[in-house]
């Protein structure tokens, strides 16, 4: 597990709101260029990695989506604070007291700052903990001597600029992964270990596989393009829901039978049962109520291939993430014995 902890930090530690994932995307390229790939940026801002397997007839794709919830700069304030506009399905309440950095179109540079309600002093404002948090009210305190819009101005801060959230990144003794953006970065880290596994052990996969690293999945159409021809299965690798009347844990991976989209291929999860059974992978089945992956906007856009949904349990979703190395392992585990495995 180590490697594949030590991906999930270092791709954590890059920003990468839905929009701006240029510089993640670099990075992912260079490591599988290091391994022996080649891999292909797509027009939208993907990168494919195609690896020839034997049976050249009958493709598969997987995916992980390395974008990640953010928001945008809206609007200057006079007093020369920003006000925020929501990149990716999360609330206001989830990122508050939370340290962010201002990404600059205009000069590259990047300021930080502290994303808050702008009635948070409990010495001034009386309704300090009950006034609404939402886009009037929140609002990013920049780490400069600015009082004035015109002041951040100078700065080179504009309407449009992206912003990122401090992902604190924690991985305890226990085996506790903290972090934001665990989705869906802990994927993207279990994809870029197994393919750095298949290259310097000489494996070969069964049939053709193109592993998607997908740029727009928060906001609902990151790899329903780009997709072989030739595909007749699609799995997305991405995240198990936990909360009330959740079947998911942090120890187990997580397998959707459906979702906000509807159910996903029955034949095909019911395959991923019959693997985890096969090789004793701990697992849970799971129905998220509201959520959509990479998989399902696929077949919105009308792709003809079986698909599939599953993921390592995080907790708290959308916000200060947690999962465990056994659900990263178990996921691993099971990603690894379909990939090995013959489509149906």
């Amino acid at each position: 597990m180590k490697t594949t902890v030590d991906y999930i930090t270092r791709l954590t530690n890059i920003p990468s709101p839905t929009g701006f994932t240029g510089k993640i995307m670099d990075y992912v390229q260079n490591e599988v260029e290091s391994f022996g790939y080649t891999p292909v940026r797509t027009n939208k801002g993907g990168l494919m990695v195609s690896v020839q397997g034997k049976d050249d007839d009958k493709h598969r794709i997987v995916t992980a989506h390395l974008d990640t919830l953010g928001a945008m700069v809206r609007a200057i304030k006079a007093d020369g604070r920003l006000k925020m506009d929501l990149v990716g399905g999360f609330v206001y309440n989830a990122i508050e007291g939370e340290n962010c950095m201002v990404h600059l179109a205009k000069n590259g540079k990047e300021i930080s700052g502290t994303i808050l309600i702008h009635q948070t002093s409990v010495h001034v404002y009386k309704d300090a903990g009950t006034a609404e948090r939402n886009q009037a009210n929140m609002e990013v305190r920049l780490d400069e001597k600015v009082t004035t819009a015109d002041e951040t101005r100078a700065l080179g801060i504009e309407v449009g600029d992206f912003i990122s959230f401090d992902p604190r990144v924690v991985v305890t003794e226990s085996g506790f992964i903290k972090s934001r953006h665990l989705d869906d970065k802990v994927s993207a880290a279990i994809l870029l270990k197994l393919l750095k596994t298949y290259k310097e052990e000489g494996i070969v996969l069964p049939h053709t596989t193109h592993f998607y690293f997908s740029a727009f999945e928060e906001v609902g159409h990151g790899a329903n393009s780009s997709l072989h021809p030739k595909a007749v299965e699609y799995l997305a690798v991405d995240m198990g829901a936990m909360g009330d009347d959740q079947a998911t844990d942090e120890y187990t991976v997580s397998i959707c039978v459906k979702d906000g989209s509807g159910p996903y291929h029955y034949d095909l999860r019911q395959h991923m049962v019959a693997l985890c059974q096969a090789n004793n992978i701990p697992y849970k089945l799971d129905i998220y109520p509201y959520y959509g992956s990479d998989a399902s906007a696929a077949m919105r856009a009308g792709a003809e291939v079986k698909h599939a949904l599953l993921g390592a349990g995080i907790e708290s979703s959308h916000s200060y993430e947690r999962t465990h190395t056994d659900s990263v392992e178990a996921t691993e585990r099971l990603v690894d014995a379909y990939l090995k495995s013959a489509v149906l």
